[in-house]
């Protein structure tokens, strides 16, 4: 075929009319723009010197020196990467890098950096080092958004999630005092980050303060990993519900009381395991039911219990269903211990958390960028609590999952390979420039 000069006289037309279809700055940022993963991988690998113990487990726990001095480490890493950083009155470490526009609200990022005792390297941490590398990489590519951005370093996420809790508004003198793993009180502990028991208070920020958040973090579960998923999009996070479960019959001699005439508090026990197992596995869905602690009076092999006391824990998406479970198991309890002759009494403990949904448009553009990467990806609740479940109260938020091999976590052995974290960063970064041209009003 032969092209005349005049074939080319409406190329201009052409590639004015494919960058209307296509913007620039879109096609640019977001096709293109992509995370150091082997930078990722040695910051991760840093981070995870600080508080690692002798068995190669995470002592970093809230509040300690080993947090202290992992944060004044990623405080000085932010800090030459020109950002604006800073502790409020909670603790939180933020870093704040300015947008195009300074008249529009903040897209907020991040998790925390505390771990539980002989934890693992990863819980918390791969949200952290993503986010900076996402940073990082705007930083290193001169790319600016529109909205400010805001990297969160949560204080205390596995003591109290206290943090988020504090930015939400849920902070009260009881949360202050609370004694957390570290040996110190949730004020005594900030006091030691930095923060300021006495205007914690003042942290809260209200709908109108900012864009969206978006946190990153391991699965914690099997899903992905044993699906072989890339990224899971948490749909929220489950509320759950607490009881201790006292089960009263009557304590007699073990040698002399036959098989018939007894009103054991342990038999009954051992039912009531067993029905809350029937009972949560036969309901449409993915909650969970759980007696994960049990006690016998008086404890002796030589003596029939007369009482147990035990616990009762129920997770769910949906309150309505927690409640219909609940009704369910207290019924079937009942039935019990006609069967038995013993009683059943259901005591509340204060350790209730409501299910927190994560935003249905943050969910799309958290899809829609797995997809544009080519990764395969799943939509799945969260069944562990996390920072993002206080701050969806507050601004639409999203949650990102990685997939945890063997769902191991809490553990020395958790683990998430560095290809796994790279693909979850690498959405993170194309989730947050997608939110900044994103209006929800």
């Amino acid at each position: 075929m032969n092209f005349g000069l005049n074939s080319f006289k409406y190329l201009p037309i052409i590639l004015v009319s494919f960058l209307f279809i296509f913007p620039l700055s879109l096609w640019t940022q977001e096709t293109t723009l992509k995370i150091d993963s082997e930078r990722l991988e040695l910051q991760l690998k840093r981070l995870s010197l600080f508080g690692i113990n002798e068995a190669g487990g995470n002592d970093r726990v809230a509040y300690s020196d080993h947090d202290i001095d992992a944060r004044a480490h990623l405080s000085d890493y932010l800090n030459g990467l020109g950002l604006d950083v800073s502790v409020d009155a909670a603790g939180n470490l933020i870093a704040r890098r300015a947008g195009k526009n300074p008249a529009l609200k903040p897209i907020a990022f991040g998790s925390h950096i505390d771990a539980v005792p002989n934890g693992g390297h990863y819980d918390g941490d791969v949200g952290v080092i993503g986010a900076i590398e996402v940073l990082e990489t705007l930083v290193e590519n001169e790319v600016w958004t529109e909205h400010p951005l805001e990297l969160i370093i949560f204080s205390n996420e596995e003591g109290a999630i206290f943090g988020s809790r504090a930015i939400a508004g849920k902070i009260d003198e009881a949360t202050l005092a609370g004694k957390t793993a570290s040996g110190y009180t949730n004020g005594e502990g900030i006091l030691r980050l930095g923060g300021n028991p006495e205007k914690v208070m003042g942290v809260e920020r209200s709908k109108e303060d900012l864009h969206a958040f978006l946190e990153l973090h391991i699965e914690q579960g099997n899903i992905l990993h044993k699906n072989k998923l890339d990224i899971g999009v948490v749909e929220g996070i489950v509320g759950l519900k607490w009881w201790d479960v006292e089960i009263t019959g009557k304590t007699n001699h073990a040698g002399t009381t036959p098989m018939n005439d007894r009103q054991d508090a342990m038999m009954a026990a051992a039912h009531f395991v067993l029905a809350v197992n029937d009972i949560v596995t036969q309901m449409e869905g993915a909650q969970v039911g759980t007696v994960g602690r049990i006690q016998a009076f008086p404890g002796a092999p030589n003596v029939i219990p007369g009482k147990v006391i035990a616990s009762l824990e129920l997770r769910d998406l949906d309150a309505e269903k927690i409640a219909l479970l609940f009704n369910q198991i207290s019924k079937e309890a009942i039935a019990i211990g006609e069967a038995t002759e013993t009683n059943f009494s259901f005591i509340p403990i204060d350790a209730t958390a409501a299910p927190a949904l994560t935003d249905l448009r943050v969910q799309e553009i958290i899809r829609k960028n797995a997809i544009q990467l080519g990764y395969t990806h799943k939509t799945l609740p969260s069944g562990a609590g996390h920072d993002a479940q206080d701050m969806a109260v507050i601004t639409p938020t999203g949650m990102i999952f990685v997939p945890s091999v063997g769902g191991i976590s809490h553990a020395p052995d958790e683990y998430s390979s560095p290809e796994a974290i790279a693909k979850g960063v690498n959405v993170l970064l194309l989730s947050i420039l997608s939110l900044d041209s994103t209006d929800f009003n």
